[in-house]
């Protein structure tokens, strides 16, 4: 005959747990706080002296040796508490995780979501990604939430439970480079393959280009003029606002030494009147 819950919960589901078991139980999770101390120092302080693909490869191992720990420690501390039989594990583990699962829906998700995160790496340490609308570096990738900083140096924490319902882009998925756009717009007459020509110089001659990827120019007419995109590469992704502001500020300047006028406020002005 089966014995019900209350049975079990009243007779040897539960051990007896003697000084040794509780010190057992508290070398366990202090052990277990720890590693993940030391692991969220060390590894972050490490890859920070590393380029490229290792850094990346280094800070993405952060959260998945984090979440190793937990769970060894977790199956660790299970058995020292429950008498380790079948019918015992799936009764207390049944219960707990339907109890978890009303008084904590939207926490269980997120950590569930977070689980997913990790196998999935829709964003990991290191990556630029936009989450609802914001933009930053993944910091930190915890078992709830994540974390960016933005580029105004804002610290957000945004819950993995977003997984479910927005969706994520990731500027550089977990490589060092990512993809930088410059805007220059143009008055409409001038010589188009030549503003292209400059413009594909200043982004050739910038300190910060990553020369192994390509630059490229794209050219879009405006009833106001010519719009110039510049893409290009520089060659670190923490890098992307300098390179950005470089080619900017040089490329303006070097088209307005060669006496092409840029597209000016009274010619949007009109153009909206018209």
């Amino acid at each position: 005959m089966e014995r019900t819950l209350t049975d079990l919960l009243s007779t040897d589901v539960f051990r007896t747990l003697g000084t040794g078991g509780l010190w057992e139980l508290g070398l366990i999770l202090a052990a277990a706080t720890l590693l993940i101390v030391l692991l969220q120092k060390s590894l972050p302080w490490l890859a920070n002296r590393l380029r490229g693909r290792r850094r990346h490869l280094l800070l993405a191992m952060v959260p998945l040796l984090r979440l190793v720990i937990i769970i060894g420690a977790f199956l660790l501390m299970v058995p020292r508490v429950i008498e380790p039989s079948l019918q015992n594990m799936v009764a207390v583990l049944g219960s707990l995780g339907l109890a978890l699962g009303f008084a904590l829906k939207d926490y269980a998700s997120s950590l569930v979501a977070g689980i997913v995160a990790v196998g999935e790496a829709p964003y990991r340490n290191g990556d630029w990604v936009e989450i609802d609308g914001i933009y930053g570096e993944v910091r930190h990738v915890g078992v709830r939430a994540l974390q960016l900083v933005t580029p105004d140096d804002n610290l957000v924490t945004i819950p993995h439970q977003l997984l479910w319902t927005q969706p994520i882009s990731n500027a550089n998925n977990g490589n060092p480079r990512l993809q930088c756009i410059a805007d220059f717009h143009v008055a409409p007459i001038h010589d188009g393959a030549r503003v292209r020509a400059v413009l594909e110089d200043v982004a050739l001659t910038s300190a910060y280009i990553a020369l192994n990827e390509p630059i490229v120019v794209i050219v879009q007419e405006q009833p106001w003029g010519t719009r110039y995109r510049v893409r290009a590469y520089p060659i670190d992704a923490r890098q992307q606002f300098r390179f950005a502001s470089d080619l900017s500020v040089r490329g303006k300047a070097q088209l307005l030494r060669l006496g092409i006028a840029l597209a000016s406020v009274p010619a949007l002005a009109e153009t909206a009147a018209g």
